[in-house]
């Protein structure tokens, strides 16, 4: 063969392979493009729910308060120990501060100690008990997950002792973020409801019953995003919604709660209602968007600093309300479109003694106002008409209600061993 034709078969074969390697790399690409990478949206470290359970049951805890002055006998509920010194994270609702209360924390083991009330928050429904004489390696703490990050549809598992089962185990989904749970605040009146309530609730559709209260709601990596507080039921069981306390909420209460013995929530004195297009008609006022102002407490930062309540009084919905007053538009600089607003933004950025700047409407003129938090008073020293709030759950009626047709409401909605410690039944 002549050197001629055999730098052209070389050069041929060469061409060939270079064809064949661009055509076999185009293959691969084209596949990679038809077979899309799916992550896992639970992310890579995420346990089975075999391994979740493994992983905390010793750390999720049955607490009995016997209460010798209630002739119903103990309430049960649940807790989950939050660190090495014995705290245990329940709800204020299962342990009460009565005087005449013995705790109990019992393990899934079956071993049961003694416990001590550290410290309670009515109001946000926590409370801090520490466990007496225990083997510190029996204490297996849980972590907290920052709540914040929490999406609708993230796999969550409730972890407790639903009707006195322990060690029960449920899955569901965040089937809702930012609601509005009302607070404990109101022994008084009890049933009437407090006019305060706790925001940023996460809903869920794991299934949580009377004793799941106290217990942890956890992600698939282990981590506490929530303290399970109540259901929404019309016969006082699971039925697809239940309520957790945020785990942000809890990690801001509970340092306060075990060195202090409580906790003092950043307080306005504002009771009124969202505003909507209707209710603006109604009220006789152009804006559409914003918190009405209908009553003041009494030598709050709303009196101390000028803001104006209603004097006006119309009916609404069947309620006499007192209409007129200002009209909240923004809280540092952030649109105020119902009260939640105003509670998410106060609990979760600031503290008793710090400024906010509000924007609000007065006789159709825009007026810039600052004012100095004060501290959230107890209940008992609220000035019992300002009970005028439309956001709570459930809708009340004042005294129209019996004392059982509210207890029954309260059941429909938050469940039997909320309510039961509500009416101390």
């Amino acid at each position: 063969m002549s050197e001629k034709k055999l730098l052209l078969v070389i050069s041929f074969l060469v061409v060939l392979a270079i064809f064949c390697y661009g055509t076999f790399s185009f293959g691969i690409n084209v596949a990679s493009a038809q077979i899309p990478i799916i992550e896992n949206s639970t992310g890579q470290d995420s346990l089975s729910l075999p391994d979740l359970f493994s992983k905390v049951q010793k750390s999720v805890v049955q607490v009995t308060e016997k209460d010798n002055s209630n002739e119903l006998g103990s309430r049960l509920g649940s807790g989950f120990v939050f660190d090495k010194a014995g705290h245990v994270i329940t709800n204020y609702h299962v342990v009460g501060a009565g005087s005449n209360s013995e705790l109990e924390v019992s393990f899934l083991d079956g071993s049961v100690y003694s416990a001590d009330l550290v410290g309670f928050d009515e109001f946000d429904d926590l409370a801090v008990i520490k466990v007496k004489n225990i083997p510190p390696d029996k204490l297996v703490p849980l972590s907290l997950a920052n709540s914040s990050s929490l999406r609708i549809g993230d796999t969550v598992v409730a972890i407790g002792n639903p009707f006195g089962l322990s060690g029960s185990m449920t899955v569901g989904i965040v089937s809702g973020l930012g609601r509005l749970l009302p607070s404990n605040g109101n022994e008084e009146n009890p049933g009437v409801g407090s006019s305060f309530s706790i925001p940023n609730i996460i809903q869920t559709d794991a299934a949580i019953n009377p004793g799941n209260s106290g217990g942890p709601l956890i992600n698939t990596l282990g981590k506490v995003i929530g303290v399970n507080a109540a259901i929404f039921s019309n016969t006082g069981v699971y039925s697809g919604v239940g309520f957790a306390i945020p785990s942000n909420t809890i990690s801001k209460v509970v340092t306060s709660l075990i060195q202090n013995g409580s906790y003092h929530h950043p307080h306005i004195g504002i009771i009124g209602l969202s505003l909507s297009p209707d209710l603006s008609k109604q009220v006789g006022s152009n804006q559409t968007k914003g918190f009405l102002i209908t009553s003041i407490t009494k030598g709050s930062p709303a009196q101390k600093y000028g803001l104006k309540a209603g004097s006006i009084t119309t009916t609404i919905d069947g309620r006499d309300v007192n209409v007129g007053g200002d009209i909240i538009l923004k809280i540092d600089n952030r649109e105020v479109t119902k009260i939640d607003d105003i509670l998410a933004y106060l609990e979760s950025q600031k503290q008793v003694g710090d400024k906010v700047h509000l924007t609000i409407l007065r006789d159709n003129s825009i007026k810039e106002l600052d004012l100095i938090l004060g501290e959230r008073p107890s209940q008992d020293k609220i000035d019992s008409s300002l009970n005028d709030f439309s956001d709570r759950i459930p809708p009340q009626d004042g005294d129209k209600k019996n004392p059982e047709d509210l207890y029954d409401e309260c059941v429909s909605v938050a469940g039997k061993s909320f309510c039961d410690f509500l009416f101390k039944k």
